[in-house]
């Protein structure tokens, strides 16, 4: 419950929350977020329960949630905190599936794309070697499809039929989406609805998800920001508002 005299937190505000908790408990890992919301996320988390994450300004420095260096990453180093499962990314995803695989490549037929993207980039690495989680500013069919047009990320269907290679650090946390939280943990690791964001109802995500969700009974609302982490993201980390620029409402 926001306090009195706190303006109520805002859809964005909801997802910055439903991020941070990303990295709860993962202890001293380099958080990668890919995004506003997500960034804003990791800084927070930073800032509350979780202060070993580190954080990096994306080329080879260690930073705090100030912005200002702590320390000094070289990429043979991050090479090892990624190859040794200590990084935990939280990326996007043109396509996602139901047992998690991304595409960020291509959209149609690869030879032959209607439309091309980013390119596979280090999506497999990432996915097969370190926790992966994902953000997605824009839940709809078009990106929450039965099928990938291209594999990317790794979901677990396809790590699995890899082998204990593919598995020994794969895994996806979560899944957020400017609708809701999902995960991957039913009995064949497809995606299943977690939390609600405030607003928002099971038949509004079922409608905006190309593929059969996985619906607990009893579904809840992602959690409230206390009025400690709203006065954090706006007037510390984000008073710019850039989180709004991703998320509507």
């Amino acid at each position: 419950m926001n306090t009195p005299g706190t303006a109520a937190a805002t859809r964005a505000e909801y997802c910055v929350i439903a991020c941070a908790e990303a990295w709860r408990g993962d202890g001293e890992v380099l958080a990668s977020p890919m995004g506003a919301v997500p960034s804003v996320g990791a800084r927070l988390a930073r800032l509350t329960f979780a202060p070993q994450l580190l954080l990096t300004d994306g080329e080879a420095t260690i930073v705090g949630p100030d912005g200002e260096a702590e320390g000094w990453l070289p990429y043979r180093k991050h090479l090892t905190l990624v190859t040794g499962g200590r990084r935990h990314v939280m990326m996007g995803a043109s396509q996602i599936d139901r047992f998690g695989n991304q595409n960020i490549s291509c959209i149609g037929d690869w030879e032959q794309p209607a439309r091309q993207l980013l390119g596979v980039r280090g999506a497999p690495v990432n996915t097969l070697n370190n926790p992966v989680s994902y953000w997605i500013p824009r839940h709809s069919p078009r990106v929450f499809v039965e099928r990938v047009d291209m594999v990317c990320g790794v979901g677990y269907d396809r790590a699995e039929a890899a082998g204990p290679s593919a598995t020994r650090f794969h895994r996806i946390p979560r899944v957020v989406s400017d609708l809701g939280v999902f995960d991957f943990a039913t009995p064949d690791r497809s995606m299943r609805l977690t939390s609600l964001h405030p607003g928002v109802t099971v038949e509004m995500v079922q409608e905006a998800t190309g593929f059969h969700l996985t619906v607990p009974a009893d579904v809840p609302y992602t959690r409230d920001p206390t009025p400690a982490e709203l006065a954090l993201i706006r007037e510390v980390i984000d008073p710019s508002g850039t989180r709004n620029r991703e998320v509507r409402g």
